[in-house]
């Protein structure tokens, strides 16, 4: 009795999340042609503000986020500084656990919960006020008109190529973005679950 409730429960607040507008939209019109739909979900309408005119948008919204933000270049902000993260964090990760340190027992742990409690705080300070100082240099790009991403570090190497492939190269840094934002939630629930490295 008791795992039927639960189960009717589950079910009903999972159709919470149904896209029922979108349904009506597929049903009402029997000719909806291919640009209409998602290229990552092909079976539901893509959003109307994800026309694929930005780098690494591929009309994944199933919950359609996208209808309730005014403007999506602080979303597009947002993800590209999680990617930046996630990529130096599981690189960073990968090269502790290969044996690759600085110099000193403090910085020898390879665990990756407690190499933050073995350096001490001296080295953790340095790492967020660096980060506090990056924020704060950056934060107002979030809702300017700029290329979300550019927070004015490096070379000009992108601008002298071409507007499309400066859109590829773009495209590029979304997706490897994404991927090693799973593959940091990986390491993370890999850590937690098994207690094992990821190399070994």
């Amino acid at each position: 009795m008791m795992k039927s409730a639960i189960l009717s429960l589950l079910l009903a607040s999972a159709s919470a999340f149904a896209p029922a507008s979108q349904t009506a939209q597929r049903v009402g019109s029997v000719s909806l042609n291919a640009e209409e739909m998602s290229k990552s979900i092909p079976f539901l309408v893509r959003p109307e503000k994800l026309d694929g005119s930005v780098p690494g948008d591929m009309g994944f919204d199933p919950m359609r986020l996208s209808d309730i933000q005014t403007d999506l270049n602080y979303a597009r902000w947002s993800e590209i500084k999680h990617g930046r993260i996630c990529m130096l964090a599981i690189v960073g990760i990968l090269v502790q656990q290969a044996g690759i340190h600085f110099p000193g027992d403090a910085y020898t742990n390879t665990d990756i919960f407690g190499a933050i409690k073995s350096v001490g705080w001296g080295p953790n300070l340095q790492i967020f006020l660096f980060i506090g100082m990056v924020e704060a240099s950056t934060f107002y790009k979030h809702y300017a008109d700029g290329t979300p991403g550019d927070i004015g570090w490096g070379t000009n190497e992108l601008t002298k190529l071409d507007a499309k492939e400066q859109f590829k190269r773009q495209e590029q840094e979304v997706v490897h973005g994404r991927l090693a934002m799973i593959a940091f939630t990986g390491a993370i629930v890999q850590t937690l679950l098994f207690d094992k490295p990821l190399l070994g």
